[in-house]
């Protein structure tokens, strides 16, 4: 049985082993954290190993997961022992020749971004690898990600910007914002997230599902001149592209500075 071991114990890694146990992953998991606390919880709720030493967690890994914060990659791969190991990286922002230069050749990189709503084996993971990595190395990274959601394969280049526009925090920021409007409306609380959560969710779900092109179906939704289109056209006036825009440029300016961390 092969061992997967998480360099990490935090919301993402909890998020992965809830949508693994889902999909009764038949891998052995393993967690490495330094907070006692988390690896207790995470034993509880999932049911894996874990390991509060660094050095023995990496010793047990046919794969690493490396899930820290990425001012937190140094340090932890500069303890990792020298072994010739597969490992992907959940660190924002961290490019694979930042990665490969603190690791030294033993350890061969993938890059990865899974979305929390992996939980629910619903997720999306982008997945870049380095020039080098085998066809067999990218087969167990893609099957493994693949366990809890759909998987892409981007150029690495086209890693930042799918960071800062896959966030499922981008949908549930809206939900709230257009829930708050409805409900200073006239709407009760539950009724307004019910109605604002249809707006966003079941019409993105429509146009994932169908053939139809989000400009067809927004047509389809928006009668000019109706109560829709003038909502929208609104919220345009209004500033909201250039606000979206605005986001995305902050987005990609953190990741930019992670890269050098």
């Amino acid at each position: 049985m092969s061992a997967i071991v998480f360099l990490g114990g935090g919301r993402i890694t909890s998020a992965m082993l809830a949508g693994l146990r889902l999909g009764k992953t038949r891998h052995h998991l393993v967690v490495h954290d330094r907070n006692p606390g988390k690896l207790r919880d995470l034993k509880r709720c999932y049911a894996v190993d874990i390991e509060p030493d660094l050095t023995n967690a990496v010793r047990q890994a046919d794969m690493l997961i490396v899930a820290v914060r990425p001012n937190s990659v140094h340090e932890v791969l500069r303890i990792v022992e020298n072994r010739r190991l597969l490992a992907v990286s959940l660190a924002a922002g961290v490019p694979l020749r930042v990665l490969s230069k603190v690791s030294g050749a033993n350890l061969r990189w993938a890059r990865a971004m899974p979305s929390p709503v992996c939980r629910t084996r619903n997720g999306l993971t982008a997945l870049s690898f380095s020039r080098t990595l085998s066809q067999a190395d990218r087969k167990r990274v893609r099957d493994f990600f693949a366990a809890f959601g759909h998987v892409v394969e981007i150029p690495e280049g086209q890693f930042d910007a799918f960071t800062v526009t896959y966030s499922c925090s981008h949908g549930l920021h809206a939900l709230a914002t257009l829930a708050r409007a409805a409900e200073e409306s006239g709407l009760d609380e539950k009724t307004a997230l019910l109605a604002s959560a249809h707006a966003l969710a079941d019409g993105i779900i429509a146009w994932r599902e169908g053939r139809h092109s989000v400009e067809a179906l927004m047509a389809e939704a928006a009668t000019p001149g109706g109560i829709a289109e003038v909502t929208v056209s609104a919220m345009d006036s209004a500033g909201f592209g250039r606000a979206v825009r605005k986001g995305v440029a902050a987005g990609l300016r953190r990741a930019g500075a992670n890269a050098g961390k």
